[in-house]
């Protein structure tokens, strides 16, 4: 036998009562979500491939002794196993953070009045603010599932100091991450710039035997690498291939993705300092 509803649902019907909980909806945390969902996909997904096109690259043009890039094969297998963990940590904490927002906006808009009449609002927020623990004038009452379901979560969800702190940390980690997801676009950019230049040779004052992309200059292959460089036509020859142009481009993605969670990351962080601070001004949270 299903479980009476609440009367306020018998009283404010099902559409006004989904109205109602879309006011307590943290939409800067929806937002910063969807943002971090993609940026993590389009980073992951593209840096993946972009490092598998850039081994067939070295391995077909600037390179033929499999001991010159030994180790970069290393390197390129071990980032995308890291690729894997980065997707999967990132899907799993930004949920987390959505629940955190959920859990504190509607604590915050309880303190104002805003979001104090519905269930959704006693569900998410009981447990900072001191809610309804379920008893009426005529006693013990069956909680709703769903508020159930918010008031277990909000008890581990009850720390958004820790969610600020972490996700601070993470920020600053992902800030590097930003920054070494540019270096393989300067390459390739400064490589389609010297592409440019060969094609082009009345836009150039040097020779176009001596214009090169020399992948030891990076730090790719060792010095003794060879031929380790690619010159003139050949470069050239290369630069049209669909797999240089591929690589290039999914290079350009990730480096789009890493930008879009970075700005998610900083989305979270203020919507949960927010948060926190306004909880920490009503006398809502913990002690300092």
């Amino acid at each position: 036998m299903l479980p009476p509803l609440l009367p306020e649902m018998d009283q404010l019907g099902l559409l006004e009562c989904c109205a109602r909980c879309l006011i307590g909806a943290p939409f800067a945390s929806l937002v910063a979500t969807g943002l971090c969902f993609f940026g993590v996909a389009l980073f992951c997904g593209c840096g993946h491939e972009a490092l598998t096109g850039t081994e067939q690259l070295i391995e077909t043009y600037f390179s033929k002794n499999y001991q010159d890039y030994e180790y970069l094969i290393d390197v390129i297998h071990a980032f995308q196993y890291v690729i894997y963990g980065t997707a999967s940590f990132f899907f799993l904490y930004g949920a987390l953070l959505l629940a955190e927002g959920f859990y504190t906006t509607g604590a915050v808009r309880q303190i104002f009045g805003d979001y104090r009449t519905t269930i959704c609002g006693k569900g998410l927020s009981a447990t900072v603010t001191g809610g309804p623990k379920g008893r009426g004038a005529r006693g013990p009452q069956r909680a709703h599932s769903l508020q159930r379901v918010c008031q277990c979560l909000g008890k581990w969800l009850g720390h958004p100091d820790k969610f600020v702190g972490i996700t601070y940390v993470l920020t600053i980690i992902w800030l590097l991450v930003f920054a070494c997801s540019a270096v393989p676009v300067y390459i390739y950019f400064n490589t389609w710039t010297t592409c440019q230049s060969i094609a082009n040779p009345s836009k150039t004052s040097a020779s176009i035997g001596t214009l090169c992309a020399d992948a030891r200059m990076y730090g790719v292959l060792p010095w003794n690498a060879f031929p380790g460089k690619v010159c003139g036509s050949n470069l050239l020859s290369i630069c049209k291939t669909s797999e240089f142009q591929m690589t290039f481009h999914l290079f350009i993605a990730a480096f789009v993705g890493a930008a879009a969670t970075l700005v998610s990351l900083l989305t979270f962080m203020i919507a949960a300092t927010y948060n926190f601070a306004v909880l920490k001004l009503m006398g809502r949270g913990t002690k300092f």
